[in-house]
């Protein structure tokens, strides 16, 4: 069953879900159902992915910032806060319906970002939710990691901590190898976490043709090489280099033309061009649906769960003393191991000072947006805005908070 409550748009969807069914040859039934009780009854798992406001507002996500000096990317800074903002109340409503009508024992994997924030709200409002948050950007890395060094990513074995687009992996093996420093020597040596092979293609053409290299993924592969120099010790998730690296991504950001752009142009309009030229013609370019590890993650999740099978995976849980020195209220991104109740989480020593500083200091931020949501308390948001490692003042963030709030008064909660 596919459910939106945009029906032009699920439509579309439907038409490639359609034809991946009947490519498997599966005795599926498809579903479209823009009606909650269709939707999620005796279901048994339900895969949450929403973007409130969709490519539009995550334009304005990423251009307010930029507008005043400040990082703008979707999930990551004020555009992030924004996004979560939007995002609180509809997860919450998702929750409802799967209690509602779902089975007894569902489960809702879902990957709608900010998953920090997200994870943080259904925390707070409904504790007792079947839902686990994910993200699969430390699994892309991993698979970028593998290609680099020619490895099968699938086999290594990691180690890794932090909140979700805020953490590093602090081990790294491979068949019983120690890559960790081969993967950081990897990066300082050819300045980038792209393989050989794909670096070759862009020097020869600047279309690679595949996931994440696009312009705005080529400097974030780039900007690895500055973050591991600067901060040797682990290897970080990519998406740190909006908080570390701040003033360097603001530089390379065109604020006229930013990844909300990118996607819009590109994968978005070439997946419903794909679909247009499939009913037309009946021709499916099945490059204009699939885009790396996001359904592998979620479907291998959902086995897992399914199967009891104990195996690892990186989610996002409560830390209850996972990592001891960290709030035991946090929401964490740990690797645990997944059986038919849930995640299993595997505690871990505590971090240093460096990363227990940066890492409170985000969490004192998505804390502060989750409860100016509930409340409805400017302030609060305010406040969450002014801790934000991304903007650089006071001034700045209610600057920034206010062209936000005009953008969002169809989406926020009220702020007063």
């Amino acid at each position: 069953v596919l459910y939106d409550i945009d029906k032009e748009r699920q439509d579309k969807v439907g038409v490639i879900v359609d034809y991946i069914i009947k490519e498997c040859n599966v005795d599926t039934k498809l579903t479209l159902s823009n009606e909650p009780e269709e939707a999620f009854k005796d279901a048994d798992f339900i895969f949450a992915q929403m973007r409130v406001g969709k490519y539009a507002l995550r334009e304005q996500d990423e251009k307010i910032p930029l507008k005043h000096g400040c990082v703008g990317q979707e999930t990551c800074g004020a555009g992030g806060l924004a996004y979560g903002l939007r995002t609180i109340f509809p997860m919450i409503e998702v929750i409802d319906y799967a209690n509602k009508y779902a089975k007894k024992d569902h489960w809702i994997l879902n990957y709608s970002n900010p998953a920090a924030i997200v994870s943080e709200a259904c925390r707070r409002l409904r504790p007792d939710a079947r839902i686990i948050n994910i993200c699969d950007m430390p699994i892309a890395i991993l698979d970028q990691i593998g290609q680099c060094l020619d490895i099968n990513a699938h086999e290594m074995e990691y180690d890794y901590f932090g909140l979700n687009h805020f953490g590093w992996f602090t081990k790294l093996e491979y068949q019983g190898r120690d890559i960790l420093k081969e993967a950081k020597d990897y990066v300082i040596e050819n300045g980038t976490l792209l393989s050989k092979d794909i670096i070759q293609k862009i020097e020869q053409a600047k279309e690679a043709g595949i996931r994440h290299n696009d312009a705005s993924w080529l400097k974030t592969w780039a900007n690895m090489k500055t973050m591991v120099e600067l901060m040797p010790e682990y290897f970080p998730n990519s998406y740190l280099q909006y908080y570390l690296l701040s003033d360097l991504v603001v530089s390379q950001s065109n604020k006229d033309r930013t990844r909300a752009n990118e996607v819009m142009d590109g994968r978005e309009s070439n997946l419903f061009k794909g679909v247009e030229k499939y009913l037309e013609t009946g021709e499916m370019d099945k490059k204009t649906f699939y885009h790396g590890e996001h359904g592998n993650f979620i479907m291998d999740l959902a086995v897992a769960l399914k199967n009891d099978t104990g195996k690892k995976f990186l989610v996002i849980v409560e830390n209850k003393g996972t990592i001891p020195n960290l709030p035991y209220d946090a929401m964490v991104e740990v690797p645990a191991y997944i059986t038919k109740d849930g995640p299993q989480v595997i505690s871990r020593e505590p971090i240093g000072d460096f990363y227990k500083g940066l890492i409170e200091e985000q969490l004192a931020s998505e804390k502060l947006l989750v409860e100016g949501a509930i409340t409805g308390s400017y302030q609060k948001v305010l406040e969450a805005f002014i801790v934000n490692k991304t903007i650089g003042s006071a001034h700045t963030a209610k600057a920034i908070l206010d062209d936000m709030i005009e953008a969002n008064k169809d989406f926020w909660p009220t702020l007063k």
